[in-house]
């Protein structure tokens, strides 16, 4: 009896080690050191800013071959934060793999791709004034997804891949606790799970049709997800209760920085957890996960608005922080009642420098959410910008046994 209970015991000692949110001493000993006061004052309150960090190594071999060492701060699967628009990565990364596989002749993804609606609260989308050709299509939503954080690119892509499809794919690949139940647009849970009729054209002729769908999948919402003291309702009442995130999208960090490395280093992981896509894809990608709305003309934005920095959070993110032209930043950021979210892998080509950063804030003082009045400029954008300057200058000093040979992620960018 006396042995059972010693090892009930070291059993929930063991579940409450590992309950606990991981951090290494690597991190927490270098934010120790030099960390800004605005950095040090939110690292002492884990809590209140809910934030999570993931520094990712990466050393080469004589063959180039990179390998990765994660280390982690405050990062904790079961700690719940909105990750707003980074599901568009996987969504922009699943369509290019769907269409992939469709495998219709004359069909790729500049093809024009008409919208239909099918069902209560769904829009028609048959032209796009920001593609040179004024339509849509699917390279032409992903660039601007990447580019600016397109909310409607995202919404028809969501409903190309279709509800179901989204989660069957993520889960065979290992993300189980992978939800992307929501486009952003006001629509009841019902009509999220019903998607589109859509019809890729070609000079009137019709490549291929999608029929409408619904999604039979049901998903786990056991665990209550409550944030906040309060919010704001669609008649912007403060209703004195907090946030019901239960049934909103989840994507734990680990996972978002496991699909960003998938991404940009798909050898790296086993095949089955590939995204099944071909070279010229990956470029694609790689094109429009790193250029700047300045490098384009279609769409042409207000670079006033959309400065380069606009997407590109740590190091950078502000209208007055420049982005030096030796380096460039592959990633996909969101952000949404009070949370900021970046995945990035940032490449320093002058100092042959390479790593990833994947981290998550909350910044709510008031604890009203849905008010938009939130501390990006005062506290989450200079999170971001201190923590990844800080990672940044640890890697110009970092020995490696060989230089990473980066010649893969060179891009020749347009300057509108």
């Amino acid at each position: 009896m006396r042995n059972c209970l010693l090892m009930l015991l070291c059993c929930c000692s063991l579940f409450v080690v590992q309950a606990q949110p991981r951090t290494d001493t690597l991190l927490k000993n270098m934010f120790d050191r030099q960390a800004t006061p605005s950095l040090r004052h939110i690292l002492q309150y884990p809590d209140s800013f809910r934030y999570q960090l993931i520094y990712t190594q990466i050393d080469r071999d004589a063959n180039n071959k990179p390998h990765f060492k994660n280390y982690y701060l405050e990062v904790d699967a079961n700690q719940y934060f909105n990750p707003a628009s980074t599901v568009k990565l996987p969504i922009a990364v699943l369509a290019l793999e769907k269409l992939r596989e469709l495998k219709v002749r004359g069909l790729d993804g500049n093809t024009p791709m008409l919208t239909d609606s099918s069902w209560s609260g769904q829009v028609t989308v048959h032209t796009d004034s920001s593609a040179a050709n004024g339509l849509p299509s699917i390279h032409h939503y992903i660039k601007k997804i990447f580019l600016v954080s397109d909310n409607d690119a995202y919404n028809r892509l969501y409903e190309f891949i279709g509800q179901q499809s989204i989660h069957e794919r993520l889960w065979k690949k290992g993300y189980s606790r992978a939800r992307i139940v929501r486009r952003f647009m006001p629509l009841s849970e019902e009509e999220n799970r019903h998607t589109n009729a859509i019809r890729f054209v070609d000079n009137g002729k019709t490549l291929y049709e999608q029929a409408p769908a619904v999604s039979k999948l049901q998903y786990d919402f056991g665990k209550t997800v409550k944030i906040g003291h309060g919010y704001m309702d669609k008649n912007d009442n403060v209703v004195p209760e907090p946030m019901d995130f239960t049934r909103h999208n989840n994507l734990p960090l680990e996972d978002l920085q496991r699909m960003l490395q998938t991404v940009i280093f798909p050898q790296s992981v086993p095949a089955s957890q590939r995204f099944r896509l071909i070279p010229q894809d990956y470029r694609f990608l790689y094109r429009y996960m790193s250029q700047y709305p300045s490098e384009t003309d279609y769409p042409a934005y207000d670079t006033s608005e959309y400065f380069d920095s606009y997407t590109k959070f740590f190091l950078f993110k502000g209208a007055g922080h420049s982005i030096p032209s030796n380096i460039r930043v592959f990633n996909k950021t969101g952000w949404s009642y009070g949370f900021l979210t970046d995945a990035a892998y940032i490449v320093d080509f002058e100092h042959n420098v390479e790593f990833m950063l994947t981290g998550t804030i909350y910044v709510n003082r008031d604890g009203i959410l849905n008010d938009n009045k939130y501390e990006y400029e005062e506290d989450g954008y200079p999170f971001f910008r201190d923590a990844g300057k800080i990672i940044y200058d640890y890697e110009l000093q970092r020995k490696r046994a060989y230089q990473p040979d980066l010649q893969d992620f060179r891009i020749d960018y347009k300057q509108r």
